[in-house]
């Protein structure tokens, strides 16, 4: 099902972006609605076809093919600040708190991050589709830190390629249950689908994914363990399913195992670190973020 409206560029709106001016004009659409739909040429600016990043003129004659999906939405901006650590013109780099999921699914339509990038008017790439704009990774709704996200396509794909090959490093924080003898670890494991419970992930031989992580000790209590994981693959629940399998579950981590007398509002794990090369500079960099304060409240509670 589609639809075609014409405008004229007020003179007030000249300059701007066309994504930008066409949200303007008419607010029941995103920015990155309409992005999209001039990557796909359904917008006409004077007969021809443009980028989102074309800037228009007073006058200009403004054709749009509106177009409903079948199954899809348009996505609601979420009022939400977001913690900017790192940001230029191709990359934005969050510090995702605790308790948000990523981008829509089930149960989750309109508050996600994604609903918040679209609030605080961020750029993004479209490759994933409307309801994961700006999405290369992810992180589980209980697990914060750093996130990632590509303002345009060719970051996009220039960022992807890195988490394929391995060469974006990621690190984590993770208090785990028990104490851990050795100082370093390196967990090799596939992981697939649970099933017996299609809410987890598990070891599976058989049909799983390659996996592997790295972790290291960093400090030990009574009954657990602060530890530093590196992710050499980055499969779903990937630290959760390794620390369990080798009968040290994250702490909190009910799904997993993980125990509850301690922390009971989900996992402690922590994205803190992010290495990769940047999509323009071509130069490494590396973000960092501090544990937040529900997790280190914990660590000074076994101090």
């Amino acid at each position: 099902m589609e639809k075609i409206i014409n405008y004229i560029i007020p003179s007030n709106l000249g300059s701007l972006r066309i994504d930008k001016a066409l949200s303007l004009i008419n607010p029941d659409y995103s920015r990155v609605y309409f992005s999209e739909l001039i990557k796909k040429s359904l917008v006409k600016v004077n007969q021809k076809s443009v980028s989102p990043s074309y800037k228009v003129f007073p006058g200009d004659e403004i054709e749009v093919k509106y177009v409903t999906r079948e199954n899809e939405e348009e996505l609601e901006p979420l009022k939400l600040k977001l913690d900017v650590i790192y940001e230029d013109d191709d990359i934005l780099v969050i510090n995702k708190p605790k308790g948000l999921v990523v981008h829509p699914g089930d149960g989750h339509h309109n508050d996600t991050l994604v609903n918040a990038l679209i609030y605080n008017e961020k750029e993004l790439s479209t490759i994933n589709g409307l309801d994961r704009v700006g999405i290369v990774h992810r992180i589980d709704k209980d697990t914060s830190g750093l996130l990632l996200i590509c303002k345009n396509d060719s970051s996009h794909l220039f960022i992807a390629n890195q988490l394929k090959d391995h060469t974006m490093h990621r690190e984590y924080m993770a208090l785990v249950d028990g104490v851990i003898e050795s100082e370093k670890g390196k967990i090799i494991g596939p992981i697939g689908r649970d099933k017996s419970n299609r809410l987890k992930m598990t070891i599976d031989n058989t049909n799983g994914k390659d996996a592997v992580t790295h972790f290291e000790v960093i400090k030990r209590f009574s009954h657990n363990t602060l530890i530093k994981c590196i992710l050499e693959t980055g499969r779903t629940h990937q630290i959760r399913v390794h620390m369990s399998s080798i009968n040290h579950p994250v702490t909190g981590d009910s799904l997993y195992g993980g125990k509850i007398d301690l922390y009971n509002d989900g996992q402690l794990l922590h994205a803190y670190q992010l290495t990769f090369v940047h999509p323009k500079t071509k130069k490494e960099m590396t973000v960092t973020c501090p544990l937040p304060k529900y997790f280190t409240d914990v660590i000074d509670k076994l101090n």
